[in-house]
C-alpha cells in the first residue's frame, strides 16, 4: 500500500459578494444579529449563469496548476456536492469534460457538509491500492439556489464556492507525509433536521411542493447545534486518542464552516487554543462540501498551515454525518 498525500489545492468563490447589510434589506434581521448568531459578515454568490460544475471547473484548474498537472493524466474525479447541475448526468462527467481528463473515471459524492471529507476518505484507497495514480476530489456547491432567501433562519447562513484537492503517492523521501487515518459517523434519526424535502422520489416536485417552498433548505436550529457540537468533539476525540495524540499535538484543526458558535464552543471542549483552529467563515458563510478546502487555502495564505504541520479536517452535516481525517501536511 502506497502512503497518500494531498499534493495541490484550488480554491475559487464567484465574486459576487452578498453581505450583511443586503440581507438586512431583504429579510427580517439585522447585520449585528447576523453577527453575533453566525459570525458570518459576507457570502460570495453565483451569478444566475453559472452552475456548481463552473466553480468546481474554476477550482479544479487552480488546483492542478499550482502542481503543473496535466489534467489529461488524471485517472479519477470525485465531486462532493449536494447541489449538482442534474441529476444526471454526474457533476463530475461535466468537470472531466471541460478538463479535458477524458481518461479519468468520476462520480458525485453527497453527505451534506461531510462531503469533502467522505470524499477525500473514498479517494485515498484508490490511491493507496495503486488503482489510480491521481485523483482530484472537488467540493463544490451553490447554496444560494437552495436558500429560501424569505427565511432568515438559513439564508443568514449559506454562500457558494469550490475547492480542490489533488491526491497521489508520497515519494519514497516523505515516509511521513499524507494521510493518517479517518473516522466517521451517521446518526439517520436527525435525518429530518437538516433537509431539502423535495425534488426526490420520496416527493417529487409538484405545483403544491413549490408553493410550500419545500425545494429549499429547512434546518431545525437548535437540534442541529446541540449534534454539531457533539459531534465535532467526538469524531476529533476518538481520531487524536485512536492514534495516541492529544489536542495539543495538533497545529491546526480545521473544520467545517458551519457557524461559528459551534466551532468555538467545539473547540473549547476539545481543548483547542484559539491558534489551533481555523475559522474563516466571516468571508465566505457556510458553502457545505468547499468550506474545508476554502479554510486549507486561506491557512496556506495566512501562513497558519505549513509543510509537516499535523493537520486535521472535521465536519459535521445533514445526514446526520460526522467525520474527521489526520493528515501530516506535504507541501
Amino acid at each position: 500500500m502506497h502512503n497518500v498525500k494531498i499534493s495541490a489545492l484550488g480554491c475559487y468563490a464567484p465574486p459576487r459578494l452578498l453581505t450583511n447589510k443586503d440581507l438586512e434589506r431583504m429579510v427580517g434581521t439585522t447585520s449585528q444579529w447576523i453577527m453575533d448568531r453566525t459570525g458570518i459578515c459576507r457570502r460570495h454568490i453565483a451569478d444566475a449563469e453559472m452552475a456548481t460544475s463552473d466553480l468546481a471547473i474554476e477550482a479544479a484548474r487552480v488546483a492542478l496548476a499550482s502542481r503543473d498537472v496535466d489534467a489529461r493524466g488524471l485517472d479519477a474525479v470525485v465531486t462532493c456536492t449536494v447541489t449538482p447541475d442534474t441529476v444526471f448526468p454526474t457533476t463530475a462527467s461535466i468537470v472531466q469534460e471541460a478538463l479535458g481528463a477524458r481518461q479519468a473515471l468520476g462520480f458525485d459524492l453527497s453527505a451534506a457538509c461531510c462531503g469533502f471529507v467522505y470524499g477525500l476518505a473514498t479517494a485515498v484507497p484508490m490511491v493507496a491500492s495503486g488503482m489510480c495514480r491521481q485523483v482530484l476530489v472537488i467540493g463544490a456547491d451553490t447554496m444560494s439556489r437552495i436558500v429560501d432567501y424569505t427565511d432568515r433562519t438559513t439564508c443568514v447562513l449559506f454562500g457558494d464556492g469550490a475547492g480542490a484537492m489533488l491526491l497521489e503517492s508520497a515519494g519514497d523521501d516523505e515516509a511521513d507525509a499524507g494521510f493518517i487515518d479517518f473516522i466517521a459517523e451517521m446518526d439517520g434519526s436527525g435525518a429530518r433536521s437538516i433537509s431539502l424535502p423535495a425534488g426526490g422520489s420520496r416527493l417529487p416536485a409538484s405545483r403544491e411542493t413549490i408553493e410550500r417552498r419545500q425545494h429549499y433548505i429547512q434546518l431545525q436550529d437548535q437540534p442541529v447545534f446541540k449534534f454539531a457540537v457533539e459531534a465535532f468533539v467526538d469524531v476529533t476525540l476518538r481520531l487524536l486518542h485512536r492514534n495516541g495524540l492529544r489536542p495539543e499535538d495538533l497545529d491546526l484543526w480545521i473544520p467545517h464552516q458551519a457557524n461559528r458558535r459551534i466551532l468555538c464552543a467545539a473547540a473549547e471542549r476539545i481543548g483547542l487554543r484559539p491558534e489551533q483552529v481555523m475559522i474563516n467563515l466571516d468571508r465566505y458563510g457556510n458553502t457545505t462540501t468547499a468550506t474545508i478546502p476554502l479554510a486549507a487555502c486561506d491557512a496556506i495564505a495566512d501562513g497558519r498551515l505549513r509543510k509537516g504541520d499535523l493537520a486535521m479536517f472535521a465536519s459535521v452535516g445533514a445526514g446526520y454525518t460526522a467525520g474527521a481525517m489526520l493528515w501530516r501536511w506535504a507541501f
